[in-house]
């Protein structure tokens, strides 16, 4: 299995989106750099911030695009092309409304779930067949019924529910050498016990966002 040549962590620029569930994977990125004592820097070239980091013995890219979230593929592809990383050696770290917070789950390929950073990252690679490290941010019909989709991923999780994203997040820097590695059936066994909780509570959704204006 191919080893993993670049790391990209999802979200959106600007202080008002820092706290907000959409970033839970430039959550991870600056996680995974702070642990590797490496800074990012801007890449203007790449659209992005970027660092280089050693895990395992191998160096690998990690990446925080600088566009808005619709449009993270330009900057995926951009880094892609220029050190010739094959889609199956790109890892992409983002938020998923699917999985409850406090679970988490890796796959290869797949749809989009209506997640705009995933799809233009598949359109601009021409597939979708790359590394997804899904963090449970879990859907409002569940914690906040009537809540629009756009509204509860740009607000700001409950103490609890980022808890659990935390403990997701740390779990998985502790996998972080497997993953560069290509270690990807052991990343998965790992992981499993972070599938499913035996049931989801209706917990308060936390304060909402201060502006609205980037794109799911």
């Amino acid at each position: 299995m191919s080893s993993i040549r670049l790391i990209v962590g999802l979200g959106n620029v600007g202080v008002q989106y820092v706290r907000t569930r959409h970033n839970a994977g430039f959550w991870f990125a600056d996680a995974l750099a702070e642990k590797c004592g490496a800074r990012f820097s801007e890449a203007p070239r790449f659209f992005a911030s970027t660092a280089k980091i050693r895990l395992g013995g191998s160096e690998l890219w990690l990446m925080k695009p600088s566009t808005f979230m619709n449009r993270s593929g330009s900057a995926v592809v951009a880094l892609a092309l220029y050190y010739k990383i094959l889609p199956d050696e790109i890892l992409v770290v983002h938020d998923e409304l699917d999985l409850v917070p406090g679970t988490m789950k890796m796959k290869l390929g797949g749809g989009n779930a209506g997640h705009n950073g995933l799809k233009d990252i598949s359109q601009k690679l021409s597939t979708p067949d790359f590394w997804r490290l899904r963090i449970g941010i879990g859907h409002p019909r569940t914690f906040c019924p009537g809540q629009e989709v756009y509204d509860w991923v740009l607000g700001v999780p409950s103490d609890e529910h980022l808890e659990g994203m935390r403990k997701c997040i740390d779990a998985a820097l502790a996998l972080a050498e497997k993953m560069a590695g290509g270690d990807m059936d052991s990343v998965q066994r790992s992981l499993r016990k972070f599938g499913s909780l035996p049931k989801a509570k209706a917990l308060p959704a936390g304060e909402p966002p201060h502006e609205t204006g980037a794109d799911r």
